[in-house]
């Protein structure tokens, strides 16, 4: 790490809107931490990666505590310039359908809710040190089923993903007073490998562009809300789904 270098801390990285961000954080020189349950992939290369991941598994809030020690110890005295949260877990049918309240059992809302909301509050509150020396800020990844029914995103997954839109909220108003922005980002059908089936049916019928969205360009988004260039944007959402919301 450089004297001057930024410090990004993303959580899952390995694959779609994750990789895409890891690669454009480190094309313009800033310094990454991963994040994620599986060890480093190397499918996702770049330099240094493997040795600034660390595994964790948010699903278990036993590990908080030693993970936000771990990161801490390997941000050091510079401080934390953008935390990104965008690891997530939708738990499916054995078909690949969606899971509704009545099939959700107790087990699978509390791994989602600590995986996609628990979690990031924790992160929040653990690392708020290190942001707070540099003015940092977090982006948290919901999604377009916060605010509306999905034919293949679960009951459970809705609710997190409701849930983190108002942890933005709340974290922008009680971190914003000590120079640290909060803002998220709402994808909606983004070209990855965990589409559904039937996907083509969305895009043909909602979608106004037309076409599914590019990991790179929700990457860009938001690069540009950790920049100089948004630094009068926080507690917003913004949607990145080619106007399906409209």
């Amino acid at each position: 790490m450089t004297l001057n270098q930024k410090t990004m801390l993303l959580t899952g990285a390995s694959r779609g809107i994750g990789h895409a961000t890891v690669k454009l954080f480190h094309e313009h020189g800033w310094r990454v931490l991963t994040i994620s349950r599986n060890p480093f992939d190397s499918n996702c290369p770049w330099p240094g990666g493997a040795e600034n991941h660390v595994q964790a598994d948010l699903a278990d809030p036993e590990s908080y505590p030693r993970l936000i020690a771990e990161l801490s110890s390997r941000i050091g005295d510079h401080g934390l310039d953008a935390l990104v949260n965008n690891a997530g877990i939708s738990p499916k049918k054995p078909d690949g359908g969606r899971l509704g309240v009545l099939d959700c059992d107790y087990q699978i809302w509390i791994d989602v809710l600590n995986v996609n909301l628990v979690s990031i509050a924790m992160l929040a509150r653990g690392l708020f040190p290190k942001l707070k020396i540099s003015s940092g800020t977090i982006v948290n990844v919901t999604s377009i089923v916060g605010s509306r029914v999905h034919p293949f995103a679960g009951v459970a997954y809705a609710c997190s993903k409701a849930g983190l839109a108002a942890l933005t909220r709340e974290l922008a108003k009680e971190f914003g007073e000590f120079g640290v922005r909060v803002n998220a980002i709402a994808p909606g059908e983004i070209k990855t490998s965990i589409l559904s089936a039937g996907t083509e049916e969305i895009v043909e019928r909602q979608i106004p562009i037309g076409r599914l969205g590019d990991p790179m360009e929700v990457a860009e988004t938001i690069k540009f809300l950790c920049s100089p260039e948004s630094g009068y944007i926080n507690g917003a959402e913004i949607h990145i789904n080619g106007g399906q919301h409209v």
